[in-house]
This record gives C-alpha cells, sequence and structure tokens, in this order.
C-alpha cells in the first residue's frame, strides 16, 4: 500500500520545465493520463484514454475540455498543471481517493477553471467534506454540480444554503445520505 502512495506521489509531481516546453495542455493531458484519467480535446466526441496515443501536432492544437478522472490517483500534489487550462468545461471527480477538500479549494482558486468550468460532478470520494464543497463558491461560472455519495458531508443543508447564495443560477443535483 504504501508503495503505490509513493509511485502515485511521483506521477504527480509537477514538471514545471516540461509545461514550459509543451504548453500546458499538452502537459496536463500527460499528468492526467499518467494517473489514469481520461480527457477529452475540444472538437472531438473522443475520449483520449492511452498515453501512448496521445496526438502529436503543433503544440496549441488540442485544448483540454474535458476531465473524466474516475478511478484515477490524482493528487493535489499534480494540481499546479490545471493553472494554464482555459477551455476545460467538464471535471468529473469519481471514486478518487486522494482527493480531498485541499483540493476542491486549489480548483476554485484556479483562475482559468473560474471563468471556463461549468459542470462539476463528485462522486465517491470519501475524503471531501462541506469545506471542499464550499470552496467551490469561487466558481463564479459553474451552471452544474453533482453531488453523490460523500459521506464526509455532514451538515448538507447548510452547504447547499451556502452555495445557492453564492452561485444563485447553479443547478445542484444531490444524491446524498
Amino acid at each position: 500500500r504504501h508503495f503505490w502512495g509513493w509511485l502515485n506521489a511521483v506521477f504527480n509531481k509537477v514538471d514545471y520545465e516540461r509545461i514550459e516546453a509543451v504548453g500546458p495542455d499538452r502537459a496536463a493531458s500527460e499528468w492526467l493520463l499518467r494517473c489514469g484519467a481520461l480527457v477529452r480535446y475540444q472538437g472531438s466526441q473522443k475520449w483520449q484514454q492511452d498515453y501512448n496515443g496521445l496526438p502529436t501536432g503543433s503544440l496549441g492544437k488540442y485544448k483540454i475540455e474535458a476531465i473524466n478522472a474516475t478511478d484515477s490517483c490524482i493528487m493535489y500534489r499534480g494540481f499546479d498543471y490545471l493553472d494554464g487550462l482555459e477551455h476545460v468545461t467538464d471535471i468529473k471527480l469519481q471514486k478518487c481517493i486522494y482527493i480531498q477538500d485541499e483540493c476542491l479549494q486549489r480548483l476554485s482558486q484556479t483562475k482559468n477553471l473560474q471563468k471556463s468550468l461549468l459542470r462539476l460532478q463528485i462522486i465517491s470520494c470519501g475524503n471531501v467534506t462541506d469545506k471542499g464543497i464550499i470552496a467551490l463558491h469561487k466558481l463564479t461560472n459553474l451552471e452544474y454540480l453533482y453531488l453523490s455519495d460523500l459521506p464526509g458531508i455532514r451538515e448538507k443543508e447548510n452547504t447547499v444554503h451556502i452555495l445557492q447564495q453564492a452561485l444563485p443560477k447553479l443547478e445542484l443535483e444531490l444524491d446524498l445520505e
């Protein structure tokens, strides 16, 4: 178990020189795929899941539009890869054992995501609490938020109220106990 945690931390280490060399979308794609997540690019319906099949070509050509991190090992340590992404409209975090409140706080403080992110799903991430969900209020353009199977949410009514006050246009779908 300890070995896998160490290996996942290695996968999440941010390589700033790589971001500079290949651009934020390519570097983030490499990080996400290394960690077991999927990415979808603007203008494509197909999910990219094979690291070795990453598209080649001009560096600015492929812009990440959606991230599906189901069962991935992404963790806070790698979130700097998200900073340069300007076109991400959808993120799905499902069964991500390393996602915790700090990750959601970091996500909501990412300037580009504050502008672009429209839909977010957080499902079966056992380390997420009310604090992390409330932090999402900084995602001012968020239109849809789906929360399901989050045992760390203890004050559902209060958390929902805070989000709805901060984001009156937000469609909030809950499947919580």
